[in-house]
């Protein structure tokens, strides 16, 4: 393996493909590369998957996206609601499983500020990794 294909993982992973990208990123920790780089590396392809959803957001229309990502109407208001209540900090919580590329999207969609929300999404990828890292001694 190599760290562009934990890259292109993890950006896949960060976008609404059924993807993770936790299996890779431990495996790799036997390899010859610092755990820096790793967290790095699947930080930056991850948080790229996550703007890919938020720019999805901003040039959409919100039925349409719904629809592609198989949402209900309800669901689909709900996570617009949370990213207009809480704005950009919701930014924060685009790594959980299942509910996170969803709320990149509707964070797009709800016009977060940009700047703050790619921030707060890279900021929340990370520590997830940092955490997920930490459980491996090198």
């Amino acid at each position: 393996m190599s760290l562009l294909a934990l890259f292109v993982t993890a950006f896949l992973a960060g976008t609404v493909l059924p993807l993770g990208s936790e299996a890779l990123l431990l495996a790799m920790t036997t390899g010859p590369w610092s755990l820096t780089a790793l967290w790095g590396v699947a930080t930056l392809g991850n948080g790229f998957g996550g703007l890919t959803c938020y720019g999805l957001g901003r040039l959409g229309d919100p039925g349409r996206i719904a629809r592609w990502l198989r949402m209900g109407p309800e669901q689909a208001q709900r996570q617009l609601g949370r990213a207009r209540r809480y704005g950009a900090w919701a930014g924060l919580l685009c790594w959980l499983p299942g509910v996170g590329d969803p709320l990149a999207v509707a964070l797009g969609l709800a016009r977060t500020p940009w700047v703050a929300t790619t921030l707060l999404i890279f900021l929340g990828k990370g520590l997830r990794y940092a955490a997920l890292l930490a459980l491996v001694e090198k």
